[in-house]
Formats: structure tokens, sequence, C-alpha cells
């Protein structure tokens, strides 16, 4: 009897709960292969957290099978989790990727000091073989260079990935999507389309990145001062009309932001990105130059408190300030979850008075991602026979689903998934398989943990209504109650001598009132000192900050 054939296991970890920690499991038999390992920002939600990562614990479990890491493009959503991925796994996995990544990535291996990886630099149409997998790697224009599509071919059947584009027909490095590859790998056959939703929302076709070239030479070319311009560090195409247009018009370039200074060297070093040493300068020589004669490349885009603009708004760079006489261009789109914070550098770049320039009122950004008709365009070029959304919170999710039934896919052949579901497929069919246990990661400082409901939940009411503490001194056998101490941190009525004498008696008559009852024990005094201060100051405030008594027996 023939020996029945591993089914070809798709595991997203992460990717389909927002934009950011992208993860996906492609496992056959006794080999597995990993594409991409990203990370996402903490909001509002996550007081604390410095960043949030896909809960990669089936991979750690299955280390055994991993043949190889696959990393479609540089930007962290994709490649941030590598470094506590690599910390975290016990034997030495390769990382195939392009040149450009690569050296994005080895630099944030150095920062955790991760040595010995073995990389291995792929170009657009090379194949790899990792045990049953035959991967293939395509070229798409994306908001970053050397951006790759995957092509699966398994024994159970062919997968397409698309990775994070869009279809750019004049990107500023030339380098185009590579038609003929995803034309063939539609004509040879895709079971399984899994493409990028992010703006599968958004009608028409994305603008091609070399439409804010002229937008950005008139603003730097007619500004009267100086140039800051803020965008995606790993915006190598847009840091290149910056400097372009900066070099046309006679103006020198300052880079200042940790990462901005770190991956422009990584892309000039590597060739990606063109400017003359003589058109760069350092920050701390800018005064010897006059104003109308400096472009001030920075990061913080998406309005970081600790970003290089927002310490320059607000006067605490180290060496550069924003003046009234100056032009700040946020050449970006906010982020899900970042409005607030743009909002609040923009009023602060306003106080100033310099003039401002965002994609409100000029064209100095569009979109790294494809809008509806490209979307359309690729499903029409491989013609898959099931598709899945991926990249994307759930309303782009479903917008894709709905494009790809419009496209003639048949409803049942579409698949919606949460991460930790699992697609099977068997002999070119694919099913639903069995989910895995998913969730994420939070990395708090210098510990990587489980999310825990309840550490953030704690952490969202000390910053809502503060801290209570109550010290409650019991003496002899009686328990006789000797000193009590409140005191409050982030309480607006900590100076209210009334209230906090009304606390005091009633922490004093509940104290005493539970002792001469019976004997009880310090955690039961505790937890019920806690009920009756909490419910007397909501009475009281209405607030309900986080009470904790402290009982001492001496």
């Amino acid at each position: 009897m023939a020996k029945k054939q591993p089914p070809l296991k798709i595991i997203p970890l992460g990717g389909l709960d927002g934009i950011g920690k992208n993860m996906t499991v492609f496992e056959y038999g006794n080999d597995m292969v990993l594409l991409d390992a990203g990370l996402m920002f903490p909001d509002d939600e996550q007081p604390g957290i410095d960043l949030v990562l896909p809960d990669y614990t089936y991979v750690l479990e299955n280390e055994h099978k991993l043949r190889g890491i696959v990393i479609t493009h540089g930007h962290e959503d994709h490649t941030g989790a590598l470094p506590y991925l690599l910390m975290d796994l016990n034997v030495s996995v390769p990382i195939y990727s392009s040149k450009l990544t690569i050296g994005f990535i080895e630099g944030k291996l150095s920062e955790h000091n991760i040595k010995n990886v073995p990389f291995i630099e792929v170009n657009d149409g090379e194949n790899v073989k990792l045990g049953a997998f035959d991967i293939t790697f395509f070229s798409m224009t994306h908001s970053i260079p050397a951006a790759f599509g995957v092509f699966f071919k398994t024994p159970a059947g062919t997968v397409l990935h698309t990775g994070d584009f869009k279809l750019d027909q004049t990107p500023i490095d030339g380098v185009t999507p590579n038609y003929n590859a995803i034309n063939s790998f539609g004509a040879k056959g895709v079971d399984l389309l899994l493409s990028d939703s992010t703006n599968a929302t958004v009608p028409g076709f994305t603008g091609s990145e070399a439409s804010v070239g002229p937008t950005l030479r008139h603003i730097i070319k007619n500004a009267p001062g100086r140039v800051f311009v803020a965008c995606f560090s790993s915006h190598i195409h847009r840091l290149q009309q910056i400097c372009d247009a900066s070099a046309a018009v006679g103006r020198k370039v300052v880079v200042t932001g940790r990462s901005m200074v770190t991956n422009t060297k990584v892309a000039r070093q590597l060739g990606y990105l063109n400017i003359s040493s003589d058109n760069i300068i350092d920050a701390y020589d800018v005064d010897r130059i006059p104003d109308d004669r400096i472009v001030v490349m920075c990061t913080g885009s998406q309005g970081e408190p600790l970003s290089a603009l927002s310490r320059m708004a607000n006067g605490e760079h180290k060496s550069l300030s924003i003046r009234s006489s100056d032009t700040v261009i946020i050449s970006a789109t906010p982020v899900p979850g970042n409005e607030k914070s743009v909002t609040s550098i923009i009023n602060a770049l306003s106080k100033v008075g310099c003039d401002i320039h965002d994609k409100s009122n000029a064209l100095v950004h569009v979109s790294g991602h494809g809008s509806q008709e490209e979307l359309k365009l690729v499903m029409a070029m491989t013609k898959p026979t099931y598709f899945m959304p991926v990249h994307g919170e759930a309303m782009h999710l479903r917008a894709h689903a709905k494009l790809a039934e419009q496209m003639g896919i048949p409803a049942k052949n579409v698949f919606i998934l949460e991460n930790g579901d699992t697609l099977e497929m068997r002999g070119h069919k694919v099913s639903r398989g069995a989910s895995i246990e998913s969730g994420v990661v939070y990395v708090d400082g210098l510990s990587v943990t489980d999310a825990n409901p309840v550490v953030l939940r704690d952490r969202q009411k000390l910053a809502q209504d503060g801290i209570i503490t109550c010290v409650v001194a019991l003496t002899g056998k009686k328990r006789r109650v000797d000193v009590i101490e409140l005191g409050g941190r982030g309480i607006s009525y900590a100076s209210d001598d009334e209230l906090m004498a009304d606390a005091r008696t009633l922490v004093r008559e509940t104290v005493e009132r539970l002792v001469s009852q019976d004997s009880p024990s310090v955690e039961s005094l505790r937890k019920d000192l806690r009920s009756s201060l909490s419910g007397f100051l909501w009475s009281r405030t209405h607030t309900r900050p986080m009470v904790i008594p402290v009982i001492m027996e001496v």
C-alpha cells in the first residue's frame, strides 16, 4: 500500500489582526520554512510595552524541522522579531533575503549582540530548495527596494505569496515587478494565492513613488530657510528623491535620528542610496552653512515622542531645533493608531510657526501598497484556485476576499483566517485544518513575556485613577491598631485633609471591627480593607484608584 502523503500546512502566526508582526509557517512533513518574522508597535491600550511580537512557540516546538527563514523585505513588521526568535532557537537556521534586507537585519542583530547567523543572499528569479520546498523569489515594488514575492512548489501543490507590494511602473530604482515570473507561475498553476491586503479598501491604483519627487523638489527649492523632511528611515526610494532634490537645488543634506543614520549608512554602502559625500554634512556643521542651503532628513513621521523631529520641535535635540523660518515636510501616512501622536507633533510645529506640508495639503507621500485594481491584476495574472488575504486588519481582509469573489474565485475557495488557524493542502486541494495555540508576546524593557491582561489592566488603572497606599500596624496579641498611614500618587484629592482624615477613620474602624469579630488572616484583612477603602473613595470622589493595603504586625 502506498504511503499517504502529508499535507502542506500554512499557519499564520501573525499579520492577520493588524498591520504588523507578520509571520507565517509553511510545513510539509518533516520540513518547515518560516516566512517573515515581524513585530508590531504597541498602542494606547498597552502602556509600558516596548514591542509586540507574534507567539512563535510553534516554531520553537518544531525547530528540528526548520530548514530556513525567508524574509520578503526589510521593514520591521517583517524582520523585527528575528533577534528574539534567533535567541530562543537552539538550532542554527539560514536566513534568505536580498542584500539590502540582510544589511538591515545584520544591523538589528548587532544591537542584540547576535553573531554567526548564516545569511544567504538571493536575487530576482533565484531558486532555492529547502527540504520538500522548491522556492522561487521574484521582484515586487514596495516602499523599500529589494522586496520579494515568493513562490512555493511542494509535493502537495503550489503557493504564491506576494509579500508587501504595489505595481509601480516607474519605480525610482528602475526595478519593476517581475511580471514574466508572475504570469509564468499563473500559467503553470497557482493553487493558493496569499496577497497583501493593506489597501484592499482603496479604489483604483496606488500612485507611483516617482510622483512624489516633483512636489518634494518644488517645496525644497522654494523654502526660504531650512527644510526638515520626516519619513520612515527604511523608505530608501523616498530618501533618494529627497537627496536628488536637495542636490539639484544646491542644498546639503543632514541625517539625524538613530535609525535614519543607520539605514542611510547601510543603503549607501550597499549601493541602494546614491548621494555624493560632498552633499552630506554633520548636524553639528549646520551653523556654518546658510539656512537656505540645508535639508534635514529625520525620523518622527509617526509622531514618536523620542524621535528626532519631536525633539527638534520641542527644543530638546542636541544639535538642531526648528524655527519659524523653517519648512517641515511629513512624508508619510500615520500607521493606524498613531493619528493622535502625529496630530500632536503637527500642533507642536504649528506653535513654532514653521511651514508644514503633509499629505493633506501636498503630494508628499504615496502608499507602498497596491490598491484594489492592482490586487485584482495580481489575481488575474496568477489565476489561483484558492485565495487567502493576508497582511491587514479584519476590514482589509474582508474587502480583499470580496475582490477575489468579484474576480471569479468561488466563495468556498476563499479563506479568511485568524492567527493560529491552519490551511492544509492535499493533492492541490485546500481545506481548513486544526488550529494551533497562538497569541502575542510582549517586549517589556529587558523581559520578553507572554501577554498578561492583568498587568496591562493594572497599568491602565494606574494611568487613569492613580494609586492609594494604606499602611496599618497592629501591635500585641490583641492586634491593636497602632499606626495608619495613607499616601497617594496620581490622585487629585491627596491634599484634601478632610477626605483623607475620613479615610483614616474608615480604615481604623474597618480593621478594628474585623479583628474583634475573629482572628482574620493578614490576607483577608487586606482583601476587606481594599474593598472598603475602594468603595469609600468611589462614593466620595467617583474615582477608582488602585488600592494597596499593607498590614504589619509588630
